[in-house]
């Protein structure tokens, strides 16, 4: 009751600060507690980067935001996998929901994208999603990285519609059932889903192949 209660309250803040629309649910919890907030009002200690040159904390009118600076980066995978990554430092979860608001800041064509990690282990075994502008087997995917060059788990056919506005992102991890959910703007239909069971636990982060965004209001619910 006490959890039913805390997420219900976060859900009408969200609310006021203009997360709801109409194809946006109140709650988006699915029934776990909020373990992450992060508006980035505080700065950015509660992170750490592959490459700390390529990201900034900066003002956009009275909001702070953080964002990639630069696409080329110092740091190399082992395997091909992104270059710019911020992860969450001392969470490692199972089950979640993750929110947050993104703006990608320059138009590099058809794989102009945001990148979200999870179940993360270490850099050569993790999730991510890739919402890239234009789908193809390496962009607009759920991506796995195994030991070996990131593969897709999906063939979506769906495109992201960039602009120079905010957006939201959304992803529901269910590992019991395997599934892993993406939401692009509307909340309550997924861009697209898959099913793998391959990590369990791990790291959570945000980032960009090799491209270049701002990110704000982020927001994990999980177990």
């Amino acid at each position: 009751m006490k959890l039913q209660l805390v997420s219900s309250l976060v859900g009408f803040i969200l609310c006021l600060s203009g997360w709801c629309r109409a194809d946006q649910p109140a709650d988006l919890s699915r029934g776990m507690p909020l373990v992450f907030s992060e508006d980035f009002s505080m700065g950015v200690s509660r992170w750490n980067t592959t490459d700390d040159s390529n990201w900034s904390l900066r003002k956009e009118g009275d909001n702070q935001v953080f964002g990639l600076n630069r696409r080329i980066s110092e740091y190399q995978p082992k395997v091909r996998s992104p270059h710019n990554i911020a992860m969450i430092k001392d969470i490692e979860l199972t089950d979640f929901v993750i929110v947050y608001r993104v703006k990608s800041t320059k138009d590099t064509g058809n794989h102009r994208d945001c990148c979200t990690f999870f179940g993360y282990q270490d850099s050569e075994h993790f999730y991510y999603v890739h919402l890239g502008a234009k789908p193809d087997p390496a962009s607009g995917q759920i991506m796995i990285v195994n030991g070996e060059p990131r593969r897709p788990l999906t063939e979506n056919q769906k495109t992201v519609p960039w602009d120079d506005g905010w957006h939201t992102v959304m992803i529901v991890r269910d590992s019991q059932a395997g599934t892993i959910e993406v939401y692009f703007d509307d909340l309550q239909t997924p861009h697209m889903k898959a099913v793998d069971k391959t990590f369990g636990k791990g790291r959570l982060g945000i980032g960009s192949f090799d491209d270049m965004n701002d990110f704000d209001d982020i927001r994990i619910y999980g177990s």
